[in-house]
C-alpha cells in the first residue's frame, strides 16, 4: 500500500476519532441547558455520565474479540455505524432514563472505537512510524473537543438541543459512506504495513490482519500475560482524569467562574487545542528517541515520566485566581495526558502480538472506564454535597505517576532471563 493511501486512511481515522468524542460531549458542552430544561441535579448528571463510562466498560469485554475476528477494515464502518446511531437516538428522550438508554447505547457502540483505531493503526504503519500515528488519532480527541464547545452551543440554541444531537451523529453516517469504498481500493492495494530493519539486516514482519484465531483464545493469552496487566493498570490510573475534566470541565467553569454555555466555549476550545499539542508532541518525542537509538519500551517511559510531571500542577486549579489560569492548568495537564496515553498505546503494539492487539486495547480501556465510572459517579455525589473540586484535582496530579510506576515494575525483565527481539518482546526492556 502506498504511503498516500496510508495517510488517508489515517486521516479517515481521525475524523471519526473526532466524530466519537464530539458525540459523547455534547452532553457535557449542554449541561447547563440539559439541566435547566430537563431538571437535573448534579448527581443525576453525574450518574448519566457514569452510566456512559460502564456501559463502554461493559462492552469493552466483547469490543477487542469483535476487532481482532473482523479484521480493521470491517470495524471501522461498524463502529462509526453503530455509535452515530446512538448519538442520534438522544434527540428523542424527554427525562432523565430515556437518556440513560441512549448513553447506555452510545458507550456499547463506542467501546468498539479505540480497539480499531489502534489494530488499524498496528497494521498500517511499521513500530518506528506507529506512536507519530498514534499522536496524530489520538489528537483527534482533542480536536472533537474543541469542535463540540464552538458549534453544538450555536445549533443547540437556533435548532434546539435535539437537533445538535441529532445533526452531529448524522455526520458519522456521511463518514461510513466513504470510509467502504476507501477501504475496498485499499484492500486491492495489498494491506502490509512497512517492515522495520531488525537488528542485523533481518526485516521485521508486518502487522497485518491475522487469521481466525479460535473463540476465547486471545483473552486467555492476554490475560496469563503481565504486560497485558501492565496496560491495564496504567489505563486504570490515569484514564479517569481524561473522563473527570471531558465531562466536568465545563461545569468547573460555570461554577467557579460564572461561565455561560457560549462563555466557556472559548476556554473549553483552548484547553483541548493545548491537549492536541501534548497528543502529537508525545508521539513526535518517542519516536525521534527510538530513531536515536532507544529501544521502543525505554523511549515511551520517558515521555510518560515528563507528562506525568507535567500534569501534577492540576492540583492547583481550583485555586487559580481567574479563567485564565485555571486554562493553563487543565490544558497543561489534557496535553500531558494524551503524550502519556499516545505511549501507552504505542506501549501495547510494542509488548502484545498482532493478533492480540485490539484484545489487550479492550481489556486496558475495560479497566479505564471502569475507574472512569467511579470518579464520574462520585464527582456528582461529591458535588451535591456542596464540596469543591480541590480534592478532586489534587487526586489527579498523583495518577499519572502512579500508572508509571506500575508500568515500570509490570515490565520489567526479570533477572536472569534473556531479552527478546524488540518485534516479539512480550516484557518491555526496562
Amino acid at each position: 500500500m502506498s504511503p498516500a493511501r496510508r495517510r488517508f486512511l489515517l486521516g479517515l481515522l481521525i475524523v471519526s476519532g473526532l466524530l466519537n468524542y464530539a458525540d459523547r460531549q455534547i452532553i457535557a458542552v449542554l449541561k447547563p441547558m440539559l439541566q435547566s430544561d430537563l431538571k437535573w441535579s448534579d448527581a443525576d448528571y453525574g450518574a448519566l455520565a457514569a452510566i456512559f463510562q460502564f456501559a463502554a466498560a461493559f462492552a469493552y469485554l466483547g469490543a477487542g474479540w469483535v476487532v481482532d475476528r473482523v479484521g480493521w477494515r470491517r470495524a471501522n464502518p461498524l463502529a462509526t455505524g453503530a455509535w452515530s446511531l446512538a448519538a442520534m437516538a438522544h434527540a428523542f428522550t424527554r427525562s432523565v432514563r430515556e437518556f440513560a438508554f441512549a448513553r447506555a447505547a452510545l458507550g456499547v457502540t463506542e467501546a468498539l472505537g479505540t480497539p480499531t483505531a489502534v489494530k488499524t493503526i498496528a497494521a498500517l504503519f511499521a513500530p518506528r512510524e506507529r506512536s507519530v500515528a498514534l499522536g496524530w488519532m489520538n489528537a483527534a480527541s482533542n480536536l472533537g473537543a474543541i469542535v463540540t464547545p464552538l458549534v453544538v452551543p450555536a445549533l443547540a440554541l437556533h435548532f434546539g438541543w435535539a437537533a445538535a444531537f441529532f445533526l452531529t451523529g448524522a455526520v458519522g453516517l456521511l463518514w461510513v459512506l466513504v470510509w467502504i469504498p476507501a477501504a475496498r481500493s485499499a484492500a486491492h492495494a495489498g494491506t502490509t504495513a512497512p517492515a522495520d530493519a531488525a537488528p542485523g539486516g533481518a526485516v521485521a514482519p508486518p502487522a497485518a490482519d491475522p487469521s481466525p484465531r479460535p473463540a476465547g483464545r486471545p483473552w486467555r493469552d492476554a490475560l496469563a500475560d503481565r504486560a497485558t496487566w501492565a496496560i491495564a493498570g496504567g489505563k486504570l490510573l490515569s484514564d479517569p482524569v481524561w473522563w473527570l475534566l471531558l465531562f466536568w470541565a465545563p461545569d468547573f467553569f460555570h461554577r467557579r467562574f460564572g461561565l455561560t454555555v457560549q462563555g466557556f466555549a472559548l476556554p473549553l476550545a483552548v484547553v483541548y487545542t493545548m491537549a492536541a499539542a501534548g497528543s502529537l508532541f508525545g508521539g513526535y518525542a518517542s519516536g525521534r528517541a527510538i530513531a536515536a537509538g532507544a529501544t521502543p519500551t525505554r523511549a515511551r517511559l520517558r515521555v510518560m515520566l515528563v507528562c506525568a510531571l507535567l500534569a501534577a500542577p492540576i492540583a492547583l486549579a481550583s485555586h487559580a485566581p481567574g479563567a485564565a489560569m485555571a486554562v493553563l492548568l487543565l490544558g497543561t495537564t489534557l496535553a500531558a495526558h494524551q503524550g502519556f496515553s499516545v505511549n501507552l498505546f504505542a506501549l501495547t503494539t510494542d509488548v502484545a502480538p498482532p493478533e492480540r492487539v485490539g484484545t489487550v486495547i479492550s481489556i486496558a480501556a475495560l479497566c479505564g472506564n471502569l475507574a472512569g465510572m467511579a470518579v464520574l459517579a462520585g464527582a456528582g455525589v461529591w458535588l451535591d454535597r456542596g464540596h469543591g473540586y480541590g480534592s478532586l484535582f489534587a487526586l489527579a496530579a498523583l495518577t499519572y505517576l502512579m500508572a508509571l510506576a506500575w508500568l515500570r515494575v509490570c515490565l520489567r525483565q526479570p533477572r536472569g532471563r534473556p531479552q527478546r527481539g524488540e518485534k516479539g518482546v512480550r516484557h518491555g526492556g526496562e
